[in-house]
Order: structure tokens, then C-alpha cells, then sequence
């Protein structure tokens, strides 16, 4: 039996924005095995661009970055489309980073996170 492409379209898409090389690798081996199409950005202004043109169900962003923060992310992500999913990963601050901003994500890991607590994370907002 042939699949037809609305299986495909069926395949939930995942952002993932850091300026790692590594961790986006690690990313695309943790999220591919739950059936994610998984789209890797070392640059979050490129990934913006990408969600403006095709927004992703979830957008997973490093907090640290070159000339633009996980937050500055956020907050055009929200821009565009209020409802996005959103999880922020960082190694340098915790969920407080928050506490003050207009714009929040939906889900904050720090690293190093367990693979587990992402692949949860990712499976609760697509859920919701």
C-alpha cells in the first residue's frame, strides 16, 4: 500500500535553534525517533524568517546566542503567531528569566537536560 502525502503532512515539525553545531545534532537524534521532522537553525534570524514562511508546531531555541537571544526569538515567534509552542534550553539562566518578560515559552529546560525531559516536553505540547 502506497502512502499517500497527507501521511507526511501528518509529521509534526520541530525547530530547533542553538549556535552548537552539537546540540543541534544531538536535538535531531533525540526528536527524529518520535516522529518529528526536525529542522535545525545555528542562526535564529534565518529560523524566524523560515517561521514566518512555514511555522513549525514546536520551536525549541537555545538562550545564549550570537545577535539575537532565545528570548529576542520568543518574543517575534510570539509576534507572528501568539499560539506558538515554545520550549527555551539554557545552560546560563534558569526559569526566573521569565519573571519580567512579556513574551514566555511554554517549557524551560536547562542544560545539560536528560533526553528524556526533552522528548517529554516536545510530546506534551504536541499533545496540546
Amino acid at each position: 500500500m502506497k502512502s499517500s502525502p497527507s501521511n507526511v503532512a501528518a509529521q509534526p515539525t520541530v525547530f530547533v535553534v542553538d549556535d552548537e553545531p552539537m546540540l543541534l545534532e544531538l536535538a535531531e537524534v533525540i526528536l527524529k525517533p518520535l516522529g518529528c521532522q526536525v529542522r535545525t537553525f545555528r542562526d535564529p534570524e534565518v529560523a524566524l524568517k523560515e517561521v514566518a514562511i512555514a511555522p513549525p508546531e514546536v520551536i525549541i531555541t537555545d538562550y545564549a546566542m550570537g545577535r539575537m537571544s532565545g528570548m529576542d526569538l520568543i518574543r517575534e515567534c510570539r509576534r507572528l503567531n501568539p499560539r506558538q509552542k515554545l520550549i527555551l534550553v539554557s545552560g546560563t539562566v534558569d526559569g526566573q528569566v521569565f519573571a519580567d518578560a512579556p513574551a514566555k515559552s511554554n517549557e524551560f529546560l536547562s542544560k545539560p537536560y536528560q533526553i528524556q525531559e526533552l522528548t517529554e516536553c516536545v510530546r506534551r505540547l504536541l499533545a496540546a
